[in-house]
């Protein structure tokens, strides 16, 4: 009876450790860290495809999408010439991009919030390549031009939305372990910036010596985007966390903040390139007779190519004070408008092509102030909706050209230019007051 109990005993003393143990400090000390780091968005419990860089994967659906967005800004004026299309015409399907880029962003960032950035990018990507194909049946059919630039919009906002959201949180923990939070959020603009460079470049070269170039021009979207599809398909899905215990509480978004240092900011980031590579070139190309196409090509490629180059710039200005980069932003904006002045009045190329240059190096640090602020003020839940709001904000400034054109009837370029680097003066002091009263409410009575 006694040898039964002692084995009982026993029994109990063996098993106590093992079932108890795990509610010890000891034992919870050295589980946690296995935990946390299991703890992943569904679909990332393999390491993900691309090594240390799964962002590559998805970075080149975002080029992608600057191609489309640029390759016809490169072709107004072949369209013009070869096409027989008038001025307002060619505006008017430049317009229309926008038009069908916001309800793409603004159905496109919450649908990716709730769905998962994957399906949403996907599919936005699958129908910008279907615009494109649209494009090149324009060239022999002018009635599907509308439609193409149309869906390019629509396609190219929900990829915004989606595939920026997913190249973010790609670009972090657990994913990238040693990213910076600024460099994450913004990645996604250098490959817009990416897009926009090459896209308006090639398709100009294209248009220049190849037959048939208003179909041939869109040939390396097709090409880009179905290759990007591909590459992007094995890409961890970010959006959707894993099932396992009760949801977490949603957040707000921190509105204040993105009312006060993105919205005043945002119609600017695209504004001045479009000054840059749709409205310029018009003003000053009499004096290029049979180079009209690659000029207007070199011009999409020098103001999103000096964005990029300024990035370094950008780097450094965050690091320095928050509001750096949108400051020094608007004023090399508002340089770059008033440089555009006299190359307009006089109808000067080279002129131009400088003022461009400002005016891109304006836009590639106001895009990358605004990714960073818009990836701040944003709940990890509710990053594609805010995300796709920013963009939403900064694609309303591509209409800046249909606007010039119309008020062209009653006041001259010149003037509408210098209004417009006045307008980006008043933005940036107003920013830095709105800035400096956000300052005064935070500091304590």
């Amino acid at each position: 009876m006694s040898t039964s109990v002692t084995n009982k005993q026993r029994t109990t003393e063996t098993k106590t450790p093992r079932t108890t143990g795990t509610k010890t400090p000891r034992t919870t000390g050295t589980k946690t860290p296995r935990t946390a780091t299991t703890s992943r968005p569904a679909g990332s419990d393999a390491r993900p495809a691309g090594g240390n860089r799964p962002w590559l994967r998805t970075g080149w659906m975002m080029t992608a999408s600057g191609w489309s967005a640029n390759h016809f800004s490169a072709l107004l004026g072949a369209y013009r010439s070869e096409l027989g299309l008038s001025e307002s015409t060619v505006t008017g399907l430049f317009a229309v991009y926008v038009v069908g880029l916001i309800p793409g962003l603004l159905l496109g960032g919450p649908l990716a919030d709730r769905r998962g950035r994957r399906p949403v990018a996907l599919t936005a990507l699958a129908v910008n390549l279907l615009s494109s194909c649209l494009l090149m049946a324009g060239s022999a059919a002018t009635g599907w031009l509308l439609p193409g630039r149309f869906l390019t919009g629509i396609s190219a906002g929900a990829l915004l939305a989606a595939g920026s959201a997913w190249v973010k949180e790609l670009s972090c923990p657990p994913y990238a372990p040693d990213a910076a939070a600024g460099a994450a959020a913004r990645r996604a603009g250098l490959f817009v910036s990416a897009g926009f460079a090459s896209g308006g470049l090639v398709a100009a070269l294209i248009a220049q010596w190849l037959p048939h170039p208003m179909a041939t021009a869109y040939l390396p979207h097709v090409v880009l985007a179905a290759v990007a599809w591909a590459v992007a398909y094995g890409a961890p899905e970010t959006g959707r966390r894993a099932e396992s215990g009760a949801p977490a509480r949603a957040v707000a978004p921190d509105w204040r903040r993105f009312r006060r240092a993105v919205l005043p900011l945002a119609p600017w980031v695209f504004a001045a390139p479009a000054v840059g590579f749709a409205t310029l070139p018009g003003l000053v190309d009499g004096g290029l007779a049979g180079w009209r196409t690659v000029y207007a090509g070199i011009a999409t490629a020098v103001v999103p190519g000096s964005g990029l180059l300024v990035q370094p710039l950008a780097r450094r200005l965050a690091a320095r004070h928050r509001l750096a980069g949108a400051v020094a932003g608007l004023g090399v904006i508002t340089a770059g408008l008033g440089l555009a002045v006299p190359a307009a009045a006089g109808a000067r190329p080279g002129l131009a092509l400088v003022a461009a240059a400002l005016l891109g190096a304006g836009y590639g640090l106001a895009l990358s102030f605004g990714l960073t602020e818009a990836a701040a003020a944003a709940p990890p839940g509710r990053l594609a909706m805010v995300t796709s709001l920013f963009w939403t904000a900064a694609y309303l400034g591509m209409l800046t050209p249909y606007a010039l054109a119309l008020l062209s009837r009653w006041w001259s370029m010149p003037v509408l230019l210098a209004a417009g680097a006045v307008l980006a003066a008043l933005t940036c002091g107003a920013l830095a007051a709105l800035h400096r009263t956000a300052e005064a409410d935070r500091t304590p009575a």
